[in-house]
């Protein structure tokens, strides 16, 4: 034994009852660790896991616990209150009225009122845009169009072949006298530098970062991100789906770029996606937005509608309870695309259970996302899928970015979450709950079209006892991808 190991037992044993002293603080340490862990309410199997873990690791383990466990934040949920009271009056002034609503899914949209406060609403029209390139190019059109404001709040703006010309196209219009806010994440958009914004700034725009990285407030805010993709343009049109600003999402820069889908919407449910725009900007930016012309009052459209945020400022997890519900609702079809498949407990037993009611239950993944350990842990519920009759694909030319669920021939779900409890527990999210037959039949092509460029897995599937090994153990992590 070392020489100062030896110094540093004899210096203990100087001290009566070491040992017991020592074991007594253990024994209170795992007692108030335990209390602490199990006052979060979380579930069982989580609350447990988190107490073994920290047991075995009573140092690192807490500091891990301490910056990313499952947490809820009071004051930020106090704030964010503060701005829906402040917007909610607005909007639904420039909502007007039910009448005139085009027919939507009840259940649905009577969830989300209860969940959210988001009433049923319309579009005039609806546009898919698949991949970068398209989005791009409507967006940038958008923004040199914009008279009044513009509002941006993405996870990822990276100043790259996408996101400089779109500093650009930005900086244009705030120099013409358009009111420009750019709200980005800041762990997502962390390339994203002061020098790229000069120019942005100086025109009169304004930015804001969401969570920004502070020592002293690293505590319930480092794990919960801000994962939307939302644009604003005079209130009019909007702009929302799975695609962030970079190159890496444009197949004309980049072979292999992400495959995904984005939404322009332009009517009357722009107004919902302003208000969770204005709520984000005003709890990051700790100002509040306040012209008149946020919310330009807009006839009815034919489209019926809802756009809902969620996030861990909320009891609710509205976007996991309306994939839930859908797929509950579901009778003939449930057509589910995401990159992240990581089921909880409850969306594996809503698929499975759909399945062996009859419904045509499809499940659409990357080959491989860009995540390792997501795509063993997505694979880990391939068997239990399978064995329920679900159909499992996986996309094959890049990776799979989309975020989509279609239900039956008249339900469409996208927006910026993916299908784990990242998404639905912790990062603030935005989904676009849509009640209508022809934009159904839109994604219907699109899956289409990806289902023919991907492969089907086939049971029985053969795989090692290494790689069996792999997705077990990626499984483990599921509550934290």
């Amino acid at each position: 034994m070392p020489a100062d190991q030896v110094g540093l037992l004899s210096a203990l044993d100087a001290i009566p009852h070491w040992r017991a002293w020592l074991g007594a603080l253990w024994a209170l340490y795992l007692l108030a660790l335990s209390i602490w862990i199990v006052l979060q309410k979380r579930s069982p199997l989580s609350t447990l896991s988190w107490i073994l873990s920290l047991a075995a690791l009573p140092v690192i383990g807490f500091v891990v616990y301490f910056l990313l466990g499952p947490q809820k934040i009071n004051r930020q949920r106090i704030r964010r209150q503060r701005m829906k009271q402040l917007h909610a009056p607005a909007q639904e002034s420039a909502e007007g009225s039910d009448e005139g609503l085009p027919p939507c899914n009840d259940s649905l949209s009577r969830l989300l009122r209860s969940t959210t406060g988001v009433r049923l609403s319309s579009a005039r029209s609806l546009q898919f845009l698949s991949d970068g390139a398209a989005t791009y190019a409507a967006l940038t059109a958008a923004i040199e169009q914009a008279q009044r404001h513009i509002h941006l709040a993405y996870y990822i703006f990276d100043p790259d072949r996408v996101g400089l010309p779109m500093l650009d196209a930005l900086t244009a219009a705030a120099r013409r006298g358009v009111h420009v806010r750019l709200l980005v994440d800041a762990v997502g958009s962390s390339r994203l530098k002061n020098r790229h914004l000069a120019a942005l700034r100086a025109a009169g725009g304004e930015v804001a970062w969401f969570h920004a990285f502070r020592i002293a407030k690293l505590r319930g805010v480092l794990n919960l991100r801000l994962h939307r993709k939302i644009v604003v343009i005079d209130g009019e049109i909007g702009f929302t789906g799975g695609i962030n600003i970079c190159e890496t999402q444009h197949e004309g820069i980049h072979a292999n770029a992400f495959h995904d889908l984005h939404l322009r919407i332009e009517g009357v449910a722009v107004a919902q996606l302003q208000t969770v725009f204005a709520e984000d900007w005003a709890y990051a930016a700790k100002r509040p937005l306040g012209e008149a012309t946020l919310y330009p009052p807009q006839p009815h459209g034919p489209i019926a509608m809802q756009i809902v945020g969620s996030g861990p400022d909320s009891l609710w997890e509205a976007i996991h309870r309306l994939h839930l519900q859908a797929i509950w609702d579901a009778r003939e079809r449930i057509w589910l695309a995401t990159p992240y498949f990581v089921p909880g407990e409850a969306a594996l037993y809503a698929l499975t259970g759909a399945a062996l009611r009859g419904v045509d239950v499809r499940v659409l993944v990357p080959r491989r996302s860009d995540s390792w350990v997501v795509t063993f842990a997505a694979r880990s519920y391939f068997d239990e899928l399978m064995a329920a009759g679900v159909r499992v694909y996986e996309y094959q030319p890049t990776v799979l970015h989309s975020k989509t669920l279609l239900i039956d021939d008249d339900c469409v779900l996208i927006g910026s979450a993916n299908f784990d409890s990242r998404s639905f527990r912790l990062n603030f999210e935005v989904c676009a709950a849509i009640y209508d037959s022809a934009a159904a039949g839109l994604l219907e092509h699109q899956f289409e079209r990806d289902f023919s460029q991907s492969r089907r897995v086939q049971r029985p599937r053969r795989l090692d006892p290494l790689r069996r090994l792999g997705e077990a153990s990626a499984r483990l992590l599921s509550p934290l991808l």
